[in-house]
């Protein structure tokens, strides 16, 4: 019989991929502009509907018009791809 071994699971990190506050990734639903990331497990449980959650990302379409902000809990895959990273810091106005 062969020894059964257990995949690690992949770090919270390693789930949510670059997304992070501004960016824009984009994949076969659509080109998401992230508004906000929530890390607090009970909170990203409440908004995904779900008995537990480690995290959740509220996205807006931006190939919509009327692109509403909606959650989402789906991890990064090889189908997500980075349209445009989130800013880590902010030039001073001239």
């Amino acid at each position: 019989m062969n020894a059964i071994t257990a995949l690690p699971l992949s770090s919270v990190t390693d789930e949510i991929g670059p997304r992070r506050p501004g960016t824009i990734y984009q994949n076969v639903d659509g080109r998401f502009e992230v508004l906000e990331l929530v890390t607090d497990p009970d909170e990203a449980a409440r908004l995904l509907h779900r008995a537990s959650a480690r995290w959740a990302v509220i996205v807006r379409d931006t190939l919509r018009p009327d692109g509403q902000p909606f959650v989402v809990g789906s991890v990064w895959t090889d189908s997500d791809y980075l349209v445009r990273p989130a800013r880590t810091a902010y030039a001073a106005a001239a």
